[in-house]
């Protein structure tokens, strides 16, 4: 039982540190988009 437990985990664990990597990366297109645009109003 404790096996199959940490083996539930670990993939959980990459899962969720590869969505946070994802959101990051979105996050920082999103404010590069409103930096161009910001930079092309001026």
């Amino acid at each position: 039982m404790k096996m199959m437990r940490s083996h539930g985990k670990a993939p959980q664990r990459g899962g969720l540190s590869r969505a946070l990597r994802e959101q990051k990366a979105r996050l920082y297109i999103i404010r590069r988009c409103v930096v161009m645009l910001l930079c092309w109003h001026d």
